[in-house]
């Protein structure tokens, strides 16, 4: 039996309401989009959601006792538990320039862990 799922999206400013009928594990239609993107935004986030994760990590002898970091690319969003725990694993030494990967190909994914900003040591 097919089954209705309502939610919003988010692919550009518009904020359109999706409906998505689904039956089996595979979307049969989108109603509610005004672009393409929204199309695309509905079928991915109902057969393969994924997020951008964006925490911090331990950085000895910053200017600061916590470097903000990020992932390149959105995880899967079932990984995410996993990919933090990895995540909270990490600490640095500074100086650490932004961008510089922090932890690379987390968990087998291909993506790696970027530093949001740069962080001078202590004087």
């Amino acid at each position: 039996m097919a089954e209705e799922v309502n939610f919003i999206c988010t692919a550009c400013p518009q904020g359109c309401a999706l409906t998505v009928l689904m039956e089996n594990g595979e979307v049969l239609g989108v109603t509610g989009n005004s672009c393409k993107k929204g199309l695309d935004y509905a079928q991915a986030e109902m057969t393969d959601p994924r997020r951008m994760v964006a925490t911090t990590v331990k950085i000895h002898n910053g200017f600061h006792p916590l470097l903000p970091v990020y992932t390149e690319r959105p995880v899967p969003k079932p990984m995410i538990p996993q990919v933090l725990a990895e995540i909270r694993k990490v600490e640095l030494e500074a100086p650490v320039v932004m961008k510089t990967v922090v932890l690379e190909n987390v968990l087998g994914t291909g993506i790696n862990v970027l530093a949001s900003r740069s962080m001078p040591a202590k004087k």
